[in-house]
C-alpha cells in the first residue's frame, strides 16, 4: 500500500508496510530514547496445558490406591503373611511342647494369650506356625496350576483345531467331578500327606485355569494386530510371546487371585479329613479336627483355627475383588 504525504492512511495512523502506529495501538510504548519505540508482538502463542495420560498399569495402581476397602484387606493379608513368615520370632512358646497339666486351658492362662490345646501346647504359637503351612498349601497349588493351565490354554486357544479339541476335552473330564470330591479322591488315592495334598489341589485347579486362558487367547487371536504379525512373517511362538501373553496374563492373574482362598479352604478340608498334613505338624485344618472333640470344654479356644481360616479367606476374596475391579478397564 503506497503512502503519500497528505493521504488519509497516514492520518489514520498507518505506517509504511501496514503496521499500526502508537496513536491507534496502545501496545506501543516509548523507550529510553524518545526517537525509538519498542513494539510488542500483536499475537502471542499460548502453549496448551499438558495432559497426563496414564498407562494401563499406572491406572491399575491408581485405582487400587483410591480403593480403601481393598487397601484395608490387603494390609490384613500382608500382616497375616508377615506373621506366618516371622512365626519363629513371634511365637511365645514352642508349638510342639506338650504339657499334661496345661491341657485345654482358657484364654490368658499363665502367659498363654489364646489358651492351650488338647495336649497343652500354646495355641498362639500353633496358629502362627499353622499359618505357614496353610498359606503354603493355598498359594503353591495356585501358582503351579496357573503356569501349567495357562500354558495349555494359550497353546490350545492360539493353535486351535485338533490341538484345542484334545486339550479342552481332556479338561472337560475333570469338570465332570466336583472340585472338593476330586481333591479328596486324588489325595486319598495317593495316601495323603502335605505333598500329595498340594498335588491334588494343583490337579483340581488346572482345568479352570486352562479354560480361562483358552477363552482369553481365542478372543485375542481374532484381533487385527495378530493378523498383522502373521502377515509380517512372525513365528507362532514369537507371536504368543510378544503379542498374546500380555493380553492373557490379566484375566489369568485375576482368576488365580480368587483361587487362593478356595485353595486355603480345600487344604484345610483335606487336613480336617486326615488327607493333608500329618500330626504333629501345625495346620489350621488339622488343629480344627483335633479340637472338635473338646468344643464343649473350651469353645473359644476350639473356634480359633476356624476363625483364622475364615478371616484369611475373606481377606483374600475381597482383595481379589479389588484387583478385578482395578484391572478391568470396562468397569
Amino acid at each position: 500500500m503506497l503512502d503519500f504525504p497528505g493521504q488519509p492512511c497516514a492520518k489514520a495512523g498507518i505506517q509504511r508496510g501496514g503496521a499500526p502506529t502508537a496513536a491507534l495501538d496502545p501496545r506501543f510504548r516509548e523507550g529510553d530514547d524518545d526517537t525509538e519505540q519498542q513494539v510488542e508482538p500483536l499475537y502471542e502463542e499460548q502453549a496448551l496445558p499438558a495432559t497426563l495420560v496414564r498407562g494401563y498399569w499406572q491406572s491399575v495402581f491408581y485405582r487400587l490406591g483410591h480403593d480403601p476397602v481393598t487397601l484395608v484387606f490387603a494390609t490384613a493379608v500382608l500382616l497375616i503373611v508377615l506373621a506366618a513368615v516371622f512365626a519363629p520370632l513371634l511365637a511365645p512358646f514352642d508349638p510342639y511342647k506338650e504339657s499334661i497339666v496345661g491341657r485345654l486351658k482358657p484364654l490368658g492362662w499363665r502367659g498363654h494369650p489364646l489358651g492351650t490345646d488338647e495336649l497343652g501346647r500354646d495355641m498362639l504359637s500353633r496358629l502362627l506356625f499353622g499359618g505357614r503351612v496353610s498359606l503354603l498349601m493355598g498359594v503353591v497349588p495356585v501358582l503351579i496350576a496357573s503356569l501349567v493351565g495357562g500354558m495349555l490354554g494359550v497353546l490350545g486357544g492360539f493353535v486351535g483345531g485338533r490341538t484345542n479339541t484334545a486339550i479342552m476335552r481332556t479338561m472337560d473330564v475333570f469338570y465332570a467331578f466336583p472340585s472338593v470330591l476330586l481333591a479328596v479322591a486324588i489325595a486319598g488315592a495317593m495316601g495323603g500327606g502335605m505333598a500329595n495334598g498340594m498335588l491334588a489341589l494343583t490337579l483340581v485347579f488346572i482345568p479352570p485355569m486352562c479354560r480361562v486362558a483358552e477363552t482369553a487367547t481365542t478372543q485375542v487371536r481374532a484381533l487385527d494386530f495378530i493378523e498383522a504379525a502373521r502377515a509380517s512373517g512372525a513365528r507362532t511362538m514369537t507371536i504368543i510371546r510378544y503379542h498374546v501373553l500380555g493380553n492373557v496374563l490379566g484375566p489369568v492373574f485375576i482368576y488365580a487371585s480368587s483361587l487362593v482362598s478356595v485353595s486355603i479352604l480345600l487344604a484345610a478340608g483335606l487336613s480336617f479329613l486326615g488327607l493333608g498334613v500329618r500330626p504333629p505338624v501345625a495346620d489350621w485344618g488339622l488343629m480344627l479336627s483335633t479340637l472338635r472333640q473338646s468344643i464343649y470344654v473350651v469353645p473359644l479356644v476350639c473356634a480359633l483355627p476356624g476363625l483364622a481360616i475364615f478371616i484369611t479367606s475373606i481377606c483374600c476374596n475381597l482383595v481379589s475383588d479389588g484387583l478385578r475391579a482395578a484391572m478391568d478397564v470396562r468397569m
